[in-house]
């Protein structure tokens, strides 16, 4: 007769002596370890409260106080440490802001040597959290920032979608609306990709038109072959690029009535087949990016397909090709050494040229420049939107090369190139024949090079008659830097009014009328320096050596008390600086692979990119690499099906 045996007796059969010793020792390391890590946490708190707060109340909260608080710290509510811990994220922006001696504010009382010392020693103890593996979820409280949306593709994707799949531009008068920026800043987000009427409309006299005049590869009928599964044949071709994924049985059949009515309503063949073609164009497994949610929700690892789809829109903008399609149907894209060959292989296609005409010109805030580039005709008779158009090219080319030729990131801040053809080698006094096709030139000089002197940036920060040093180094501490700068009080005078009576003023001087306002200081001594570093080119990038009858002062001088003139020792500042760069642009980066903002769950890959580059020789090819190998590229959050409300009452 058989005695069943309680689970108690199981274990103590199964587990030996030794095996109980080592589960033992590793409950006990795992307890210790979360016992550690909670110290270390209550000891953070309570040096917040003991040293931070008092610091806080007697320096900071006179300015950063409610919702007028200066460069939107309200630093108000943290009153304790369970409040500082709540907001991490914070403190490393207040943590930066004091080390440059950017707070408190030229002026204002300023920390003791203690008080500094203690500040570093609390932020340098934070705990870190364990957030590698995980996404935002309902139970996070902020799965809204971490979910991305089932976005339809950007204007961008769609037009360079049709390009691929068809071998086709969009036809002339057929415009699609333009996008909305979101999340990071870039139009790839998904709650900002709502599909309007005009875009149906767009969609649907697109494909009309499209399927017309593509040469598509349309099986004909044979004695082997009949109309419908040549008619079937042609469709699951098509059906498999267009939508990124084999089509279904029943999918093809729902195209097949519309094929078949088409015959009996007296279409020839090839004018039957047309029509399912263009249903397929105006599907939403086409024009979005469809990643199915399942009915239980939570993180789910992407399909092969999906994973696929991710990544053509991350380095090509565009939807993948046959090799990629064959690398998820074989599930290669899963493995690191699949992903990383295919990785290669796409930076290496014409096609990557996306990484610099949708991500860099998005990044550089170049994307509108042909209508946001309007320099005065009178002073500025040079410009012409085809200058424009070069410029902006340039900056497409910079960005694109950089990635993929693998060429050190930081060529980005200092590179001893320009990329230039002809007529703006001529506009830059570059030594290159005037009818030059595009080429990498090679500078004698430093003092251009890298994304702070592009033509496109210096005349997109400049005024239509005149330079500006605040709206350059507003643009270098934001796009290169990732400094939030707050928009200026109110009430502030324009700086034409600024004047001494009886003297001409340079603009340097009518600058310093500004900063003389307590209320500008502590933002202007930020901006300030860094544009006049670039005051040697003028408001349509061209080098000069005087302004309005004034020799040109290119000297600044920052809060942290570095000084510097001109572009070339600008740039080496930044250089010193390279860490807040390199941060700053792989969020920016991750931001446009996701499609959505970012959170605390996204920091271990920017920890994992900064070493990454650092291990790399600071290649620019192992930032897309690490990106696509990450856990939040490569899962996504679903929320849980709703309920059926009729279920409870059956």
């Amino acid at each position: 007769m058989l005695t069943r045996l309680s689970p108690a007796v199981c274990c103590r059969l199964l587990l030996s002596p030794f095996l109980l010793v080592l589960l033992f020792v590793a409950a006990a390391f795992s307890a210790a370890a979360a016992e550690e890590a909670e110290q270390k946490l209550a000891a953070w708190k309570a040096m917040y409260q003991d040293k931070i707060h008092p610091i806080i109340e007697s320096r900071c909260l006179e300015c950063h106080r409610g919702e007028e608080a200066e460069g939107e710290f309200d630093l108000a509510p943290f009153v304790d440490g369970d409040s500082a811990a709540a907001q991490m994220d914070l403190w490393d922006r207040v943590a930066k802001r004091i080390r440059l001696n950017e707070m408190p504010p030229e002026g204002s009382p300023q920390l003791t040597d203690p008080q500094k010392s203690d500040f570093y020693r609390w932020i340098d103890s934070r705990p870190e959290q364990d957030l590698c593996n995980q996404l935002a979820t309902d139970e996070t409280q902020a799965w809204y920032r971490g979910h991305v949306m089932s976005r339809r593709l950007t204007r961008t994707e769609y037009t360079n979608a049709i390009r691929d799949l068809l071998s086709l531009e969009l036809p002339a008068g057929v415009e699609l609306p333009s996008d909305g920026g979101g999340g990071e800043g870039f139009d790839t987000t998904g709650d900002a990709l709502f599909t309007s009427a005009i875009h149906v409309e767009s969609y649907l006299a697109a494909a009309d038109r499209l399927i017309e005049q593509a040469a598509l590869d349309i099986a004909t009928p044979s004695e082997s072959l009949s109309e419908r599964e040549a008619a079937s044949q042609t469709l699951r071709q098509f059906a498999r690029r267009a939508w990124r994924r084999p089509p279904q049985d029943a999918e093809i059949e729902r195209l097949l009535v519309l094929f078949e009515t088409e015959r009996a309503a007296g279409a020839n063949f090839v004018a039957a087949v047309r029509q399912p073609l263009k249903a397929i164009l105006v599907s939403p497994h086409f024009l979005f990016v469809v990643e199915s949610e399942p009915e239980e929700g939570g993180v789910q690892r992407l399909t092969p397909h999906q994973l696929a789809m991710r990544l053509s829109l991350f380095i090509w903008s565009s939807i993948p090709d046959e090799a990629l399609l064959a690398a998820a149907n074989s599930e290669e894209i899963y493995t690191p050494e699949g992903l990383r060959k295919q990785v290669r292989r796409m930076l290496a296609d014409p096609r990557a040229r996306a990484l610099g005409e949708n991500f860099g010109l998005q990044w550089l805030g170049l994307s509108n420049l042909a209508t946001t580039a309007t320099p005065d005709s009178e002073l500025y008779p040079e410009f012409s939107s085809q200058l424009a158009s070069d410029m902006r090219e340039e900056a497409v080319r910079l960005v694109a090369g950089v990635f993929r030729e693998d060429r050190p990131l930081l060529e980005l801040i200092d590179a001893d190139y320009v990329h230039a053809n002809g007529t703006l080698a001529k506009h830059y006094q570059l030594d290159v024949p005037a009818d030059a096709p595009w080429q990498r030139v090679a500078l004698e000089s430093r003092r251009r090079g890298g994304v702070i002197t592009l033509g496109a940036v210096l005349t997109a920060s400049s005024y239509p008659r005149r330079t500006s040093p605040v709206l350059r180094g507003r643009w270098i501490l934001e796009e290169v830097l990732g400094s939030r700068v707050p928009p200026p009080p109110p009430g502030v005078p324009a700086l034409e009014e600024a004047h001494e009576e009886g003297k001409k003023l340079s603009l340097r001087e009518r600058l310093e009328v500004h900063r003389a306002n307590p209320e500008c200081a502590s933002c202007h001594n930020r901006m300030d320096p860094l544009g006049f570093g670039l005051e040697n080119f003028d408001a349509i990038g061209r080098w000069r050596t005087e302004d309005d009858g004034f020799p040109i002062d290119a000297a600044g001088k920052l809060p942290s008390g570095e000084a510097f003139s001109g572009p070339e020792e600008l740039k080496q500042v930044l250089l010193r600086r390279q860490d807040e760069f390199q941060r700053h642009f792989i969020r920016k980066l991750l931001g446009f692979a996701l499609g959505r903002g970012l959170n605390k769950f996204d920091d271990c890959v920017i920890t994992d990119s900064l070493e990454a580059l650092e291990a790399n020789e600071m290649r620019a090819a192992v930032l897309i690499e690490t990106i696509a190998a990450s856990y939040p590229f490569q899962h996504r959050y679903f929320k849980a099906a709703a309920a059926d409300p009729s279920a409870a009452a059956r």
